[in-house]
């Protein structure tokens, strides 16, 4: 059993996706990161980095004690050594496998995640900071669609953890500012990986868990406010 401890966004779908996938059992435990969920001590000590998803995997390859894991990237490959799929076995296929899923971590991840904040949630309109993330989302947009230009159905050649990491991050491309048409095999792939039915039925869950915007004007606060002291109860 997998408890996966998540809540409705990009990052938090690539979980589901991949748990979907691979029919293991889960429980979710929602985490409500508008209401400020993921500063509770026992969240916490799973996820010190007081981000959703974590997951605590109750029979680990070891036999021994339940196993923690945070950060959606770390997830994934675990869960992939785990059950020996969505991950190539060859030397090659893994590292590209690997270099397209860090890529996701350390780029698209973070510049999309920029562009929405600016773009859809700062409380000041800035022309500079909404143009150089709009801008970036497009570049790397561009990477992929490189990437995807030979023909290949899938990021790294066989369906892997870098389409199930990459594809939360494109769904929301109209709020990026983004247009599909623009990147052709990058649309391809992305009605590709919309029609798998596992991939439906993640983002079908997720609609059960929660339909209401991440972000208004009561959660702005707890999601863009924090800094380095400590939260009340002494959870950073």
């Amino acid at each position: 059993m997998i408890d996966l401890y998540y809540w409705t966004t990009p990052n938090g779908h690539k979980i589901t996706i991949f748990l979907e996938e691979a029919g293991l059992p889960c429980r979710i435990v929602p985490v409500n990161i508008g209401q400020g969920e993921q500063f509770q001590p026992d969240f916490l000590r799973i996820a010190p980095n007081n981000r959703i998803p974590a997951i605590v995997d109750h029979a680990p390859a070891d036999g021994g004690e339940p196993l923690s894991v945070f950060e959606s990237g770390a997830i994934l490959l675990y869960l992939a050594d785990k059950i020996g799929r969505f991950i190539p076995q060859t030397l090659r296929g893994r590292n590209e496998t690997l270099q397209w899923l860090f890529w996701q971590m350390a780029g698209l991840g973070p510049m999309a995640g920029q562009n929405h904040h600016f773009a859809q949630y700062a409380p000041e309109q800035l022309p500079y900071a909404i143009d150089r993330y709009v801008r970036e989302t497009a570049r790397l947009y561009r990477v992929l669609d490189t990437q995807l230009a030979d023909g290949r159905d899938y990021i790294a050649g066989e369906y892997s953890i870098a389409d199930m990491a990459c594809y939360p991050w494109i769904v929301p491309h109209e709020r990026q500012r983004q247009n599909l048409e623009d990147f052709p095999a990058l649309k391809r792939w992305f009605d590709r990986m919309a029609a798998r039915p596992v991939v439906q039925r993640a983002y079908a869950r997720a609609a059960e868990i929660n339909s209401a915007p991440t972000v208004d004007e009561k959660s702005r606060a707890i999601l863009f406010g924090q800094d380095g002291r400590p939260r009340q109860g002494g959870a950073n």
